[in-house]
């Protein structure tokens, strides 16, 4: 196989169709997109959106603390990390919107629970065997269209589930041999839904372009490396008028115990430049595009001994695309006060990233209220989706 390849994955058995460079796209509905960056290991938001003008932040963070040239200032009280400057521009455009103080209904800050449950989506750790976007695809398309992207070398459990979605990666897989093959298919061939699963898999993708060329990604990884390299895949593939139109990356390196001003300039660097180079690939789509981009949880408003910010609660949601009516700091702002602050040491979460999700869900690409209660987020029907986020139509 060539080492950027389309895989079409069945939710079902997990199987996948090995197309050499090339793939068929199914017809999808509607032309809204939407891509979820997951920030894998807890953001500090406080470092990302800074509260500079706050006494309470200098206080907290005394080593930490970014002043002068380390921060840009967007209306008076939050300004941007530097490391970010490549998106200002959305900002300035209006594409680019934050929201401090957000997480999920999580609160035990372990990273391998409050992972899951984000993408479970249940309010539960291990609540679910499949992801809550997943099960939004199901809801869009009856699970009959593939209209769910993942790029890398697995598919995170937020798209997994019984409708079917599509993969991207760059890495060198060596090709299944025919033996191999037969004897899976010998192995799945006495259960129904795993052999339906395998022959889709195998046999559902017919060679129809060159991913290659589509998705503009030739030539080896820059400044930044596979994250670039696969948001660039990502916007060349969701701006196909006949592509998926929803899309899950990963960016790890955000547990920051030790050096956090070093290592998140590197980590934000990237970040940005990896949603800049989206944008552009995503051309005149990016008017109807939604960007988010989520952590687990956030980090403790207070620095440690380390040079670096514990496991918190409340952290930060970014929304960025022609569809985001940005330009502004969102949701609500608990303070950085010692009563403020979460049981003495975290940001308070007054913001959900349920209701951001469901605001993108049914807002932006039209999925069903009653569904999104029952199917997507059980157990979350208080909370509503946040108003207020997007451009009208």
């Amino acid at each position: 196989m060539d080492r950027r390849r389309f895989l079409v994955l069945s939710g079902a058995a997990g199987a996948a169709a090995l197309a050499r460079g090339r793939v068929a796209f199914a017809t999808t509905p509607g032309e809204a997109r939407f891509v979820f960056v997951f920030l894998r290991g807890g953001l500090d938001g406080l470092h990302a959106l800074v509260p500079h003008a706050d006494a309470d932040y200098r206080r907290l963070r005394p080593g930490l603390a970014l002043t002068g040239e380390a921060v840009r200032d967007l209306d008076g009280y939050f300004g941007l990390n530097a490391a970010l400057d490549p998106l200002l521009p959305l900002w300035h455009a209006g594409e680019l919107a934050f929201v401090p103080a957000a997480a999920t209904r999580y609160r035990d800050r372990s990273h391998f629970d409050g992972q899951n449950l984000l993408e479970n989506g249940t309010g539960q750790p291990f609540g679910a065997r499949d992801g809550w976007l997943n099960r939004a695809i199901a809801g869009l398309t009856g699970g009959d269209r593939r209209l769910g992207l993942s790029l890398g070398t697995t598919v995170p459990l937020i798209l997994q589930g019984a409708a079917p979605i599509q993969a991207w990666t760059n890495e060198t897989i060596p090709d299944p041999s025919e033996d191999f093959l037969n004897r899976i298919a010998r192995l799945y061939a006495d259960d129904p839904q795993f052999d339906a699963a395998y022959r889709a898999a195998r046999n559902g993708v017919q060679p129809e372009m060159d991913m290659m060329d589509m998705a503009g990604v030739n030539g080896r990884p820059g400044a930044g490396g596979e994250f670039i390299l696969a948001a660039r895949a990502a916007g060349a593939l969701l701006a196909h008028p006949r592509g998926p139109r929803i899309a899950v990356m990963d960016l790890t390196g955000w547990d920051t115990h030790v050096n956090q001003a070093g290592r998140l300039t590197n980590r934000l660097g990237i970040l940005a430049r990896g949603m800049t180079a989206l944008r552009d690939a995503l051309g005149a789509d990016w008017s109807r595009t939604v960007v988010m981009v989520g952590s687990e949880f956030g980090r403790t408003a207070a620095e440690n001994g380390a040079g670096g910010t514990d496991h918190g609660t409340g952290g930060l949601a970014i929304l960025a695309g022609g569809a985001v009516a940005g330009g502004r700091v969102l949701g609500d702002w608990p303070g950085l006060g010692a009563r403020d602050l979460f049981e003495g040491r975290d940001v308070q979460a007054l913001n959900a990233y349920e209701g951001i999700f469901k605001a993108v869900l049914s807002d932006h690409l039209g999925l069903d209220r009653a569904y999104l209660d029952r199917v997507v987020f059980p157990g979350a029907e208080g909370i509503a989706p946040a108003p207020g986020l997007f451009r009208p139509v």
